[in-house]
C-alpha cells in the first residue's frame, strides 16, 4: 500500500475507503447500504461513535458545497493566536519579507521551547494554508537555535494569519483527471550554507493535492543543478500519487506533465545520455 493509514475494500461494484489516524476514522463507500454494513461490522469489534457526514477531522473543518469541499482550520488559527496573545495585533499583508533572507546571526530568543511549539503548530496549518508553506519552512530551519530575527519572522506569519482567517483550501469536483506538477528552486538561497530550497506543487485537475518546500541536502553548483533536483523531487511525488490513484481504482490515462522554468534543467531531464 502507498499509504499505510488507508484501507481499501473492493468487491465487484462495491468500493469503500477507510482512512485511520489513531482512533479517528474517515469512511466513505460507493453506496449508503455498504457504508452502513461496514459501520455495523466495526461496531461489533470496537466501541465507536458514528459522527455522521464528515464535518471535522483532526482540527480541519470540512464544509460541503454542491460541487466542492472547503477545508479550513479557522478555529485552529484562532486558538494559536489566542495562545500567544496576538488576537488583536495589526495584520500583515504578506507572510514573509521577500527583500531579506533569514540567517543564523542574531541574539537567541528568551524561550526557544515556545518558538518550537509555535513552529510545530504552523507546520500542521500548512495542510489547508499552502500560502504560508514557504514562510513556515524558513522558520523551521532554525528550530535548533532560534534567534530574534527568526522570532520576528514567525510573528509576521501570525500577523498574516490574523488578517486571513477565512482562507482555506477548495477541492472542486472536476472532470479533468490529469496530474500536473510545477517545480522551482531558490538557488543558493541560504546565506549560511549556500544550499538551495526546492519546491513543488501537484495538481489533480484544478485541485492542489500536494505541496512541499524543502532545503536541498547538498550544495548545488549551478541553478540548473538546483532546478534539476527540484524536478526530481516533484517527479518522485507524482510517481507516488499515481500509484495511490491506481490503488483507489482511479488510474490516470495520460502521462504527468512536469513544469520547470530552467531551460538547462529541462534539457537534462529529457536527455537520457550520460552526463555529470
Amino acid at each position: 500500500m502507498s499509504d499505510t493509514s488507508l484501507f481499501i475494500y473492493c468487491k465487484g461494484a462495491d468500493m469503500a475507503f477507510l482512512l485511520l489516524y489513531v482512533d479517528d476514522i474517515v469512511l466513505t463507500a460507493s453506496s449508503p447500504s455498504l457504508l452502513h454494513r461496514i459501520i455495523a461490522a466495526l461496531r461489533q469489534e470496537f466501541s465507536m461513535t458514528d459522527m455522521g457526514p464528515l464535518h471535522h477531522f483532526l482540527g480541519v473543518s470540512v464544509q460541503r458545497r454542491s460541487d466542492s469541499l472547503f477545508l479550513s482550520q479557522r478555529q485552529y488559527m484562532l486558538d494559536i493566536l489566542d495562545h500567544v496573545g496576538m488576537s488583536h495585533y495589526k495584520p500583515s499583508s504578506t507572510p514573509v519579507d521577500t527583500h531579506s533572507k533569514l540567517s543564523a546571526d542574531g541574539v537567541s530568543v528568551a524561550d526557544p521551547n515556545q518558538y518550537r511549539s509555535l513552529v510545530g503548530a504552523l507546520q500542521y496549518l500548512t495542510f489547508t494554508r499552502p500560502d504560508i508553506a514557504y514562510a513556515v519552512q524558513q522558520v523551521c530551519l532554525y528550530m535548533h537555535d532560534p534567534q530574534e530575527p527568526h522570532l520576528s519572522a514567525l510573528k509576521r506569519i501570525l500577523r498574516y494569519l490574523q488578517g486571513t482567517l477565512d482562507l482555506g483550501l477548495y477541492l472542486h469536483r472536476t472532470s479533468l483527471a490529469d496530474l500536473t506538477v510545477y517545480t522551482d528552486a531558490d538557488w543558493a538561497g541560504c546565506p549560511d550554507t549556500c544550499k538551495s530550497t526546492s519546491g513543488y506543487a501537484v495538481f489533480l485537475g484544478d485541485n492542489l493535492i500536494s505541496l512541499s518546500f524543502k532545503r536541498q541536502p547538498t550544495v548545488s553548483r549551478s541553478s540548473a543543478e538546483a532546478e534539476y533536483r527540484a524536478v526530481a523531487n516533484g517527479v518522485a511525488e507524482a510517481c507516488w500519487l499515481r500509484q495511490l490513484l491506481i490503488e483507489l481504482r482511479c488510474p490516470l490515462r495520460r502521462a504527468t506533465v512536469v513544469y520547470c522554468d530552467n531551460i538547462s534543467a529541462v534539457y537534462l531531464s529529457t536527455n537520457p545520455v550520460q552526463h555529470q
